[in-house]
C-alpha cells in the first residue's frame, strides 16, 4: 500500500458523499476534501446553524464546491428514520457513506429519547440504524461505508448483558465500548457483503489523537477550570506535541473512503508511535474487534434494539 495524501482522492465529480458530524472536527476536515475533489457532499448534523457556518468557511476557499446541510441527531432514532426516507425519496444512489459523528466519555450518564445511554446511542446505535435504513442506496451506489473507530477501542469491552451501561457507568469504558462497537460492525457488515452479495466496501478508519473539540465537549463537560486548563495551556502548549490536526487526523479516513488500494474489512489510522499520528495506512485493531462471534450476537441484538432491517432478514 503506498503513501496516501489528499492529492492522492480520485476525482469524485457525480458522487454522492454523506458524513455525518461534519460542521467540526475531522467530520469537517473530510467533507471539505471530498467536495475539493467534486463530491456532492451531504453535511449531515445536529445544527442548521454551525451547518452553514461550515459551509460558508468551505466555500471561501473552494467557490464551487457542492455541499448541502442535511438535519441528523445521531441520538434520535426518529430523526435517523426522517433523515434515510428524505434522501430515500430523492432515490440518488450514495457512493460514500461516513459515519463520523461521536461524542466522547461524557462524565454523567445521560438517556436519550429511545432509553438508550448516550455515548452507545450516538457514536453506534445511530450509524448502524443510519446504514440499514440507506441500504437500498448503498447497494445500488456499490458504496464505500467508513466506519469511525478508535485506538480508545483497544480498552472497550462489548457487554452484550447491558450495552447501555444501566449500572457501574464510567465515562471511558462506556466511549471504548462505542468505538469497539464501530470497529466490529464495520468488520461485520464487510463478512455479511461478501456473504450476501451486498456489493459494498465495508471498512474502517480511525483518526489517531487529533485537536478537535471533543476533549471539550465531552469529559470537560460542566467543568469551567477544566476547560480553562485545556483553553490556556493543554491545547497550545502541550498538544501540538503529541497530537497531529485535526486535517491530519482525517486523512486516513479519507483514504479509507477514496483510495482504490483499500479493501473491504480493512481498518486504517496513523502508522506512527501507537498510531497516535503519522502518515496514514493499516492500524491494528484488537483481539476482541476480531471475535466474529461476538460481532454477530451484537449485531443481531443491536438490529433488535434500534428495529432496523437487513436484507434477506
Amino acid at each position: 500500500m503506498t503513501a496516501f495524501t489528499t492529492r492522492d482522492i480520485p476525482d469524485l465529480t457525480g458522487q454522492r458523499a454523506i458524513v455525518t458530524g461534519a460542521n467540526s472536527g475531522t467530520g469537517f476536515e473530510t467533507a471539505k476534501a471530498l467536495a475539493a475533489h467534486g463530491a456532492d457532499v451531504i453535511m449531515a448534523t445536529r445544527s442548521h446553524d454551525r451547518a452553514m457556518d461550515a459551509i460558508a468557511d468551505i466555500r471561501a476557499q473552494q467557490p464551487d464546491a457542492t455541499l448541502r446541510f442535511e438535519a441528523l441527531d445521531l441520538a434520535s432514532q426518529a430523526s435517523v428514520q426522517a433523515f434515510a426516507e428524505r434522501m430515500l425519496a430523492e432515490g440518488r444512489p450514495v457512493d460514500i457513506l461516513i459515519n463520523n459523528a461521536g461524542v466522547m466519555a461524557l462524565p454523567r450518564r445521560e438517556e436519550t429519547e429511545d432509553g438508550f445511554e448516550r455515548q452507545l446511542a450516538t457514536n453506534y446505535l445511530g450509524h448502524f440504524a443510519l446504514t440499514a435504513r440507506l441500504m437500498p442506496l448503498l447497494r445500488n451506489g456499490g458504496a464505500r461505508v467508513v466506519q469511525l473507530s478508535s485506538i480508545a477501542h483497544r480498552q472497550g469491552q462489548i457487554r452484550l448483558d447491558d450495552l447501555n451501561y444501566t449500572e457501574g457507568y464510567k465515562a471511558w469504558p462506556v466511549y471504548a465500548q462505542s468505538k469497539l462497537a464501530m470497529l466490529m460492525f464495520a468488520l461485520e457488515l464487510d463478512r455479511r457483503s461478501r456473504a450476501h452479495d451486498w456489493g459494498l466496501t465495508s471498512v474502517a478508519a480511525h483518526p489517531g489523537i487529533a485537536r478537535t473539540g471533543l476533549i471539550a465537549n465531552g469529559p470537560l463537560t460542566g467543568s469551567r477550570i477544566g476547560r480553562s486548563l485545556h483553553r490556556w495551556i493543554v491545547r497550545p502548549l502541550i498538544e501540538p506535541l503529541v497530537t497531529h490536526s485535526q486535517a491530519a487526523g482525517a486523512v486516513p479516513i479519507l483514504m479509507a473512503a477514496t483510495s482504490a488500494e483499500v479493501t473491504g474489512g480493512a481498518y486504517l489510522g496513523p502508522t506512527g508511535r501507537r498510531e497516535i499520528k503519522g502518515p496514514p495506512g493499516p492500524a491494528v485493531p484488537s483481539d476482541q474487534a476480531l471475535d466474529a462471534d461476538v460481532a454477530a450476537r451484537l449485531w443481531d441484538q443491536s438490529t433488535a434494539l434500534t428495529g432496523v432491517s437487513w436484507p434477506g432478514d
